[in-house]
């Protein structure tokens, strides 16, 4: 395909808060994009040209998106097969179907990851009790069971620590699952990596994360990696996106070990969240660097010229309204992001915000500090 030039049209697969961001970088640089989403009034709706409201398994309606588009990317892996399979025999879709046959059945993931010789965590596919009390006897314990489709943000996921919680799982196993070993780690990271049409790579700074109760709490780039290693993560990560002919954004989430090994947890063929402190502390967006990736376009600098920490912002800070946003946005570096839901929920993204300095008692913990006003 040629390249994708201002005025021509993006399509993007899901209008969530990742489609939203699409939506505002595509116009920035002068696309005109149309989404599919089944929800009125989405994130990505309120800012795209075109909503496409029907279920994302609607052939006729993908079919429509991918008629309207010049080219077609997604914000979520969990489009389902015949979706892009309609939309990639219109258009050029990306990442295409085949990268995302590998990515969104967690167990065909880490097959994908064996059989290439990546290193990850020991792991056993399990589909009943029996199944499970053998996994677990081989792998042992501690370790994490999830459902193999849709587990995300710590859903669909259940940790066994003993014997005793075996029998507790029972309702993880209402659909197939992936057990795998839990491993000391000394931090989390993730490395979010491009790739354009024409093979070309570039990486963002290494991010290091923190999760509570399994979603994403913050972010910090760069992360706290010694040189050797990050060079390391980034040559794994783009050794993955090569691998799998990806093209675009995406997200390859490792465990540092405490002898400094690296094991990879998760591949996200997509723009991540933990790449949203890239939208202000980077040249480039993850945002505006996938829409390049895809239209064929140069990929952009990926500088950053300050430590950044980016904090999610769940539905429980609504418990008792909307937060009192003064106490965050008058203070120096910070700048918020909403996303546009109707409705908060506990768990649920509603935002973001980053904090982009380097003060005297560290930009984690200062963003923690300020983080801490909303409560």
């Amino acid at each position: 395909m040629g390249r994708v030039l201002p005025g021509q049209t993006i399509g993007i697969l899901g209008g969530g808060q990742l489609g939203r961001f699409m939506g505002i970088e595509a116009r920035l640089m002068g696309f005109k994009t149309v989404v599919l989403d089944p929800t009125a009034g989405c994130p990505a709706s309120q800012v795209c040209d075109k909503h496409i409201q029907a279920a994302l398994d609607d052939e006729k309606a993908a079919l429509e998106l991918a008629r309207l588009s010049d080219v077609v990317t997604l914000e979520w892996e969990l489009i389902p097969m015949q979706t892009l399979a309609a939309v990639e025999a219109v258009k050029p879709l990306f990442p295409s179907s085949k990268v995302i046959r590998n990515i969104q059945d967690r167990l065909a993931q880490k097959d994908f990851l064996y059989k290439s010789g990546f290193p990850q965590t020991p792991y056993a596919a399990v589909s009943n009790m029996e199944e499970l009390r053998a996994a677990v006897k081989k792998l042992g314990l501690p370790c994490i069971l999830k459902r193999r489709t849709h587990g995300y943000d710590g859903k669909g996921q259940f940790r066994i620590k003993t014997e005793d919680d075996i029998p507790k799982a029972v309702q993880a196993l209402e659909a197939p699952c992936v057990l795998e070993a839990t491993v000391a780690f000394e931090r989390e990271i993730s490395v979010l990596l491009a790739i354009g049409t024409d093979g070309q790579s570039r990486a963002f700074p290494i991010a290091e994360n923190v999760h509570k109760d399994g979603i994403l709490f913050s972010t910090l780039a760069p992360a706290r990696v010694p040189m050797p290693r990050s060079d390391e993560a980034l040559v794994l990560a783009e050794r993955v996106g090569q691998a799998l002919g990806h093209v675009g954004v995406m997200a390859v989430e490792m465990f540092q070990k405490k002898d400094g090994s690296l094991l990879i947890n998760e591949i996200a063929p997509r723009v991540h969240n933990s790449g949203h402190y890239t939208l202000g502390g980077c040249a480039t967006s993850q945002f505006e660097q996938h829409l390049r990736a895809v239209g064929g376009l140069p990929l952009g600098p990926t500088v950053i010229e300050s430590p950044v920490v980016m904090i999610n912002l769940l539905g429980d800070l609504w418990k008792n309204g909307e937060p009192r946003w003064e106490k965050l946005t008058g203070q120096p570096g910070v700048k918020l992001f909403l996303y546009g839901k109707a409705k908060a929920a506990p768990g649920r993204k509603m935002g973001h915000f980053l904090f982009i300095g380097d003060p005297p008692d560290g930009p984690l913990a200062h963003a923690q500090r300020l983080y801490e006003r909303l409560l």
